[in-house]
C-alpha cells in the first residue's frame, strides 16, 4: 500500500500537469503555465527510507546499469517493466534493493531535470531581453517618425532590426510549450519508476 505521501506526490503531479491551477506567479522569469518546483525529494517519491546497502561490485554494477536503462526517456514502461523483473531473476529483489536501484534513477532523473529547469531560465531571460530590444526599437522608430525631419535611413534599419528581432522571438517562443512540459514528464517518469520498483521488491519478498 502506498501511504500519505505518496499519493500527496501523485495529487502534486497533477496539479503540475494541470495549466490552470499550476500557473506560478512567484517568479515573474518563469514562462510556464506549470508550477516551478526547482528540486525534488527522494523521500516524497519512494514510500519508504531507503537503506544503506553493502553490495557486492557484480550486483552493484547490476543496480548501476538497471537505473541507467530506467533513466533513460526513449525505454518505454514495458521495457523497464521486463528489465526490472530480469534483474530481480538474476540477483534477487527485495524492496531495500529495489530501493537503491531507485535512488540512483532519481540522481540520474532530478538532475537531469535540474539542468532543465535552469536552461528554460536561462531561456526566459533572453526572451525577455530579446522582447524589450524589440520595444525599445518601435520606441526609437516612433520618435523617429515624430521628427519634422525623420531620418529615414535610421528607420528603415531599425524596421529591419526590428523584424529580424521580431522573427527570431516568435520561433523561440513555438519551443516553449515543449520546454515547459519536460520537466513534468520527468516526475511523472520517476513517480511510475518508483510505483514499479517498489511493486517488484514486494513482490519478492521484501
Amino acid at each position: 500500500m502506498w501511504d500519505v505521501k505518496t499519493v500527496a506526490f501523485g495529487a502534486l503531479l497533477i496539479a503540475c500537469a494541470t495549466p490552470l491551477a499550476a500557473a506560478d506567479f512567484s517568479d515573474p522569469t518563469w514562462p510556464c503555465i506549470q508550477r516551478k518546483v526547482e528540486r525534488l525529494s527522494v523521500g516524497l517519491m519512494w514510500p519508504e527510507p531507503l537503506a544503506k546497502l553493502k553490495l557486492t561490485p557484480e550486483t552493484d554494477a547490476a543496480v548501476d546499469e538497471l537505473a541507467e536503462t530506467l533513466a533513460l526517456r526513449r525505454v518505454d514502461l514495458e521495457s523497464a517493466r521486463a528489465a526490472v523483473a530480469d534483474f530481480a531473476e538474476t540477483h534477487g529483489g527485495g524492496t531495500p534493493l529495489m530501493g537503491e536501484v531507485f535512488s540512483r534513477v532519481f540522481d540520474r532523473l532530478s538532475s537531469r531535470r535540474t539542468r532543465i529547469i535552469s536552461g528554460i531560465g536561462d531561456f526566459s531571460l533572453s526572451q525577455i531581453a530579446l522582447s524589450e530590444k524589440i520595444d525599445a526599437a518601435r520606441a526609437e522608430m516612433d520618435t523617429q517618425m515624430a521628427q519634422d525631419a525623420p531620418d529615414y535611413d535610421k528607420v528603415d534599419a531599425l524596421e529591419e532590426q526590428l523584424d529580424w528581432d521580431q522573427r527570431i522571438f516568435t520561433d523561440r517562443q513555438k519551443t516553449i510549450t515543449y520546454l515547459c512540459e519536460t520537466p513534468t514528464l520527468l516526475e511523472k517518469r520517476l513517480y511510475e519508476i518508483s510505483q514499479m520498483l517498489h511493486a517488484a521488491g514486494r513482490k519478492d519478498g521484501g
